[in-house]
């Protein structure tokens, strides 16, 4: 429940007087005794979802623009006319949980850090990051979303969207891009000095580390957590809960792949980084999208929906550029998912090729198959459109007794993998001599 607090300017005393009572709000009046324009201040308690209602009611009668309110949080209220007033509003949807119109734009806007603050806890973010994948640490990883402030910046474009406050909204837009660069570039910057300073060992095989290597072919799945953070978000800030938890979840589907980006560009590997750049992209839109559809779903409108059309032209013009951005940028995201479920199946083939085949020859046993891979980008007028995974070289290690003939299973191991897959791979069998005893 809250406790709203409105200054009466000179003249408007008996309107807003009539207005309560009107909507059956229980009220207490005090003369305001300043000597400016104001002439009493009146308190009254009201529900949850009443707030906004009452509020906009309000403003109706001219009250906006010559006064102020103050919404505040109220513990109890002991009243049969303020329970009246609760089941009167009472509803069986979100309505009843989520905030006023007013208290989601003040919280949304109170989110967002001052900017020194939110640069430096962008960087920070990045290259703690940064550290945990090239340590392999999803502990430290985790240790990077929780101190990242870049939710304040997404929900306060999806505020700004929804209740046509452009300064809000640009101001949103404009410190997501300033934090995705910083993100980007201080993970480079930091995995640079890392690698040219050897604290990282030269000859590191990045895609062998998990942490990295996910990011670095991002899989169409990962867009669940975006869409899942945007909606989580906003339902955390309209229902007046703590946003501290959906906050890491924001982070994680924007953190740890642009530190991943900072490391492949730092180590010059293009095409990872333009996988995790696309990755980090396509999460920030959808985490917009999310949030601005949520907050439509949820009953927020603008102010003034039905008083110009121009508030719903911007409404309608954002999504559909948010929504048009994302599903180009998952098409890359679907492209990806398509070909790592293609080198799958080509993987489990030739392990049923390499087992079928060794099945025939009894004094050889199979010990391990190694797979290495290669990209085969896809250009669209000049622009990268796909970047297909193949496998190029399969490395089978084999155990031996008895000095069997060796040449003639590598033979056969080549001529049925490749009869066995649509590609044409290298096979490189290695023989270790196996003692029994």
């Amino acid at each position: 429940m809250r406790l709203v607090q409105v200054t009466i300017p000179a003249g408007m005393r008996e309107t807003v007087l009539d207005a309560l009572d009107e909507k059956g709000i229980d009220y207490v009046v005090t003369d305001e005794t300043s000597g400016r324009k104001y002439t009493a201040v009146v308190y009254f308690p009201l529900p949850d979802n009443a707030v906004e209602p009452v509020l906009d009611y309000l403003e109706e009668i001219g009250l906006e623009d010559q006064s102020y309110t103050v919404v505040v949080d109220a513990q109890t209220v002991v009243s049969r006319q303020f329970d009246d007033l609760e089941e009167e509003y009472s509803t069986d949807d979100t309505d009843e949980e989520r905030i006023s119109r007013q208290e989601l734009h003040t919280e949304a806007e109170e989110m967002t850090p001052t900017f020194p603050v939110y640069v430096t806890m962008t960087l920070i973010s990045a290259i703690v990051a940064t550290a945990g994948l090239l340590l392999d640490s999803p502990a430290v990883v985790v240790g990077s979303m929780v101190i990242a402030p870049l939710i304040g910046p997404a929900l306060a474009a999806s505020v700004g969207t929804i209740t046509d406050d452009d300064d809000m909204f640009r101001k949103g837009i404009k410190y997501q891009a300033i934090g995705l660069v910083l993100a980007i570039g201080g993970a480079t910057i930091f995995a640079w000095l890392l690698k040219t300073t050897y604290v990282v060992p030269p000859g590191i095989e990045l895609a062998s580390i998990d942490e990295i290597a996910e990011r670095f072919t991002p899989d169409l799945l990962l867009l669940v957590v975006a869409l899942g953070a945007g909606v989580a978000g906003v339902l955390a800030l309209s229902t007046g809960i703590s946003v501290a938890l959906v906050g890491v979840m924001i982070a994680a589907a924007l953190i740890p792949p642009a530190a991943a980006a900072g490391v492949a560009i730092a180590w010059w590997q293009p095409l990872p980084a333009v996988g995790a750049t696309v990755l980090v992209l396509v999460n920030t839109i959808s985490v917009n999208l999310a949030g601005v559809l949520t907050l439509w779903y949820t009953g927020y409108r603008p102010q003034n929906w039905f008083e110009t059309d121009d508030v719903h032209q911007k409404l309608v013009r954002n999504v559909v550029v948010f929504t048009a951005a994302v599903l180009l940028l998952s098409a890359f995201l679907g492209a990806v998912t398509v070909s790592s479920y293609q080198t799958s199946t080509v993987q489990q083939e030739i392990e049923n090729d390499v087992e079928a085949e060794l099945d025939q020859h009894e004094r050889f046993t199979l010990l391990g198959i190694e797979y290495s891979t290669g990209e085969d980008v896809t250009y669209e007028q000049g622009n990268i459109v796909g970047i297909n995974q193949q496998i190029t070289n399969v490395t089978i290690t084999v155990g031996y007794e008895n000095d069997p003939d060796q040449g003639a299973l590598a033979d056969a191991l080549h001529e049925r993998i490749n009869d066995g897959i649509e590609q044409e791979v290298s096979v490189e069998v290695r023989f270790v001599e196996i003692e029994r005893r």
